[in-house]
């Protein structure tokens, strides 16, 4: 398990996602049209996969947490927390939007608790992700 951990920690930053949510699938797609060329690439896997629950044992985040979760520099970030500092990942006017991070989490989060709470009635599930480009598909870890 040491050994797992540290592979998975050396992968970072790393976007943990709900894989079976349509909102998230569609999510992913919009980050990867609007990634940043240049920056440190941002490596994925779902919640539900084995990487993403060893990394929730890890940080020590509750199973039923449902959220997001970004992991960079040794630390986890969860539902507002991670969507904003995923957006300094993005190209155009998205890193913008880090200014946020100066609102408290627990004002920030009334929103996005709110779309969490709606996105499978909304979006439903999905049964596989999106097709992906080859250099894309490089970036889900699974194990």
């Amino acid at each position: 398990m040491n050994n797992d951990i540290n592979a998975l920690l050396s992968k970072q930053p790393i976007l943990l996602f709900d894989g079976e949510c349509g909102f998230c699938n569609k999510s992913i797609q919009f980050f990867l049209k609007h990634e940043k060329k240049s920056t440190t690439k941002i490596r994925f896997a779902p919640l539900q996969s084995d990487a993403g629950i060893l990394l929730r044992k890890y940080f020590e985040i509750a199973d039923n947490t449902d959220s997001v979760i970004f992991i960079r520099n040794h630390a986890a970030y969860i539902k507002s927390c991670a969507a904003l500092r995923l957006t300094g990942y993005m190209k155009g006017l998205w890193p913008l939007m880090t200014i946020f991070v100066i609102i408290p989490p627990f004002i920030r989060n009334v929103g996005y608790n709110y779309i969490a709470k709606r996105r499978m009635k909304w979006f439903g599930r999905v049964e596989q992700c999106a097709l992906l480009q080859k250099e894309d598909k490089e970036r889900f870890i699974a194990f």
